[in-house]
């Protein structure tokens, strides 16, 4: 009985001595190693947190992006990286006992599955349309299926320069685009932006603007940074009302006394262009500018007086240099010198008959007095002194159509000073055959103002001027009245100056 007793208790402590073996038995371990960057630089990524699935061990990125996980048990594992602004990024790694494991994360930034906007549509006006005004609404869409704000480039070209308008960090999507040109076909496209993808660009479309109205005025305004701008305008006159205006020259360039040729369909004028005074033509709808001068320009006493003038065929223009007289062809060739004066004056004011036989000068000197008016022929021989000897500012100068009649304007006060201000300026019309000039403003005109700048209408019925205050800084109009005697006096246009009527 004894001896069994013995023998369970060994087997029993052998059984015990057995299983304390098993449990204490350790499992292999291993070591993580690893970097993270950004997938499109390979910058490295600081304080990215890297954990370790299913065991929970987490880690941080250095300054260098690297990592280092130790002890970690053998065996297969989900590895991550999370960091602020980054898409979580999962590497698989299997760890071997004593031996490390490497893994790159190359994270993408959290934008990365974000979807661009869809391709603008051009909606209005209909691609290919005609006859749109000269303010045209231009409508698109497109979304994003993200919901991302967008914001839209607006891109315009036309057929007949190389000026591009472009319109940036649009949110609406529809704009108005105001001062188009008659009769111009114009390009535009839409880019839009969700400020994360790349700018998506629409298809482009066009549409063109109704016909050139052929207007019949021209006249100047002041721009706000104080360079002079061309329109052109029709006035109904059943209405009493203008109509069809249309801006010819840009506000960034100073352009100015605009003229009218029938014959060529050309509009001459002077602009600034590096720092001296030109003659440019353009077409009636402000395109095709084209510089005449180059090697003489336009200069004198004052560049607000100087005017110049076309041949009846278009093909040439005669203008001054000071005290000299020049013709040029109207591109640009064929410069030659015709008169000079005698005695220094400066050559302000010209006009062309139209038989091209004769020139009406005004000449001034340095101040802008010593005015004189007077006729030559193409020979540089004196033929008609209308005005000399007097004082006070004249001007204005334009013949008849028969050379029967000049019109012009002069101060009857008389009165001189160094800003060569007017105080009395009247319309004066010469009539050759009888050496007589009649004051056709003196009955109508209001007291304090000036009458200046006249042109024969047409029909030689009427002409057409400014008035303004003798103040010199007051608001111009432009106004007409009859050649004959300065009855029907009437305004036409408002806050505009140097008229031409073609």
């Amino acid at each position: 009985m004894k001896k069994v007793f013995n023998i369970i208790i060994i087997l029993t402590l052998g059984l015990f001595i057995n299983c304390s073996e098993d449990t204490i038995d350790l499992v292999g371990v291993g070591t993580i190693t690893g970097r993270v960057v950004e997938s499109s630089s390979f910058d490295p990524i600081e304080n990215a947190k890297v954990s370790l699935s299913p065991s929970n061990n987490t880690v941080f990125s250095d300054v260098d992006g690297y990592f280092r996980m130790e002890n970690v048990e053998a065996g297969d594992y989900s590895v991550s990286a999370k960091k602020e602004n980054y898409l979580t990024n999962f590497q698989p790694a299997t760890v071997t006992t004593d031996l490390e494991v490497n893994v790159i994360f190359e994270m993408d930034d959290d934008t990365a599955l974000n979807r661009p906007p869809s391709t603008p549509e051009l909606v209005t006006p209909v691609d290919g349309s005609e006859n749109q005004e000269l303010s045209v609404e231009l409508i698109w869409s497109s979304k994003d299926p993200d919901g991302d704000t967008i914001t839209y480039r607006l891109e315009l070209q036309n057929d007949f320069d190389n000026d591009i308008v472009k319109i940036e960090d649009l949110i609406d999507t529809t704009y108005v685009i105001s001062d188009l040109k008659y009769g111009v076909k114009y390009f535009w496209q839409v880019a839009a932006n969700d400020s994360i993808n790349a700018e998506v660009l629409s298809v482009v479309s066009s549409f063109k603007t109704k016909s050139d109205p052929q207007n019949r005025y021209f006249y100047v305004q002041k721009a706000g940074n104080n360079n002079n701008i061309i329109f052109s305008a029709g006035y109904n006159e059943a209405e009493t009302s203008v109509e069809n205006i249309v801006q010819l020259t840009t506000e960034d360039v100073n352009s100015w006394r605009p003229r009218k040729n029938q014959a060529s369909n050309l509009i001459a004028f002077l602009r600034t262009s590096n720092n001296e005074t030109h003659l440019f033509t353009m077409n009636q709808n402000g395109s095709n500018v084209f510089q005449v001068t180059s090697a003489v320009p336009i200069a004198g006493y004052d560049l607000n007086e100087v005017d110049y003038s076309w041949s009846s065929n278009g093909d040439r223009l005669l203008y001054s240099h000071f005290d000299k007289l020049y013709v040029i062809n109207k591109d640009g060739s064929g410069l030659e010198q015709i008169y000079q004066t005698f005695d220094g004056s400066y050559i302000t004011e010209i006009d062309w008959s139209n038989d091209e036989s004769v020139i009406a000068l005004k000449t001034n000197n340095i101040v802008g007095y010593g005015v004189s008016i007077f006729t030559i022929d193409m020979n540089g021989n004196m033929l008609t002194t209308i005005l000399s000897g007097v004082t006070g500012a004249a001007g204005g100068l334009n013949l008849s159509i028969d050379n029967n009649l000049l019109v012009y304007t002069y101060d009857v006060s008389g009165y001189e000073n160094a800003n060569n201000r007017q105080l009395e300026t009247h319309v004066f019309v010469y009539d050759f055959a009888t050496s007589v000039a009649t004051d056709i403003s003196a009955s109508n005109i209001v007291s304090g103002t000036n009458d200046l700048d006249p042109r024969i209408s047409p029909d030689e019925a009427q002409v057409i001027f400014v008035n303004t205050s003798n103040d010199g800084i007051s608001i111009k109009n432009i106004f007409r009245m009859d050649i004959s005697d300065g009855s029907n006096r009437s305004q036409i246009f408002t806050n505009a100056f140097m008229p031409d009527w073609e």
